[in-house]
């Protein structure tokens, strides 16, 4: 397989993640403002900060509001993860491989990404807005559905499993930081007013990626901080969970050649969250400063894939 269409494949499947991740993101944050009492200010800005845009948001925004963030993680054409950007990015690294995938997920990427660029206005307001990003999910939900479940298993689709399951874990990562303490405002009010709701927050970040059924099956307890970072950072079964989907990223990588370099990092990083300890991340920013460092061994991870994989046509 040429180098270019490995890293085709792997970026198509990256950006579906993503525009789903970036629903999933942007439905949490809206469950939990309209969860919360007023008294209670979540910071929008906080939203923008998760996806490490501040530079290019300020570029082009004066405020921090709704509306403004709203449009810039839904279809700004300077936002390189904006849902609309990612379906373009996804079509476009679909229509140039489409000999080696199913002909129905070029239909349906398509389909999905038209409909996300004409349904826009609809989706940019309050009452449409939740009926917009759950057919953007459902819709990148099918697609995951029908590579796994029609294309062969071979090369090519380990470079999409391994660019889906990166993806994954790095946005659920991003959805953990929208339940974090520095989406509040700096207001000691604010922060008392959320510890009597921590409860509603967890189980709101749970609800964002699908897990809260999940995890009451499996884990039997009231949902609580400690159990659900435990859950959502290191069980090894529940497709969501950061260490499954670098374990699967671990296994697509096993299945390439010239692997050894990323596979030992993909397997240090996922001991790295199988080891972290749960208690610590509850204080005080340390699950912000956890989640920035493994954020940071993912975005390795994925340069040490693109030297290894991806480099060899530009070096010829």
């Amino acid at each position: 397989m040429l180098s270019r269409v490995a890293e085709r494949l792997y970026w198509m499947a990256r950006y579906i993640e993503r525009a789903e991740n970036t629903a999933r993101m942007v439905t949490a944050f809206n469950h939990l403002a309209l969860d919360m009492p007023r008294s209670v200010r979540l910071s929008w800005r906080g939203m923008v900060s998760i996806t490490g845009n501040e530079s290019i948001y300020e570029k082009n925004y004066r405020k921090y509001d709704e509306r403004n963030v709203v449009k810039f993680l839904l279809a700004d054409d300077d936002n390189p993860g904006s849902i609309l950007n990612a379906l373009r990015a996804a079509r476009e690294n679909v229509r140039t491989t489409r000999d080696l995938v199913p002909s129905e997920v070029w239909e349906t990427v398509n389909e999905l990404y038209h409909h996300a660029d004409s349904a826009l206005d609809t989706g940019m307001s309050k009452r449409g807005r939740y009926q917009y990003l759950v057919k953007v999910i459902s819709h990148c939900q099918q697609l995951t559905g029908m590579l796994a479940g029609t294309m062969s298993h071979d090369a090519a689709y380990d470079f999409i499993r391994a660019g889906r399951n990166l993806e994954r874990a790095d946005m659920t990562t991003r959805l953990l930081d929208v339940g974090a303490m520095g989406l509040l405002s700096n207001d000691p009010q604010d922060e008392a007013a959320m510890a009597q709701f921590e409860s509603l927050l967890w189980v709101n970040i749970l609800k964002s990626l699908s897990a809260f059924q999940m995890y009451r099956q499996h884990v039997r307890r009231r949902v609580n901080g400690e159990d659900v970072l435990k859950y959502i950072f290191q069980d090894r079964e529940f497709p969501r969970a950061v260490a499954h989907a670098l374990g699967e990223v671990e296994i697509s990588l096993t299945n390439l050649p010239r692997n050894e370099t990323p596979l030992r990092l993909a397997i240090q990083v996922r001991r790295h969250v199988m080891e972290a300890n749960v208690d610590k991340l509850l204080e005080a920013d340390e699950l912000h400063r956890f989640i920035d460092q493994l954020q940071q061994e993912m975005n390795e991870l994925h340069d040490m894939i693109a030297d290894t994989w991806f480099s060899l046509d530009r070096a010829a």
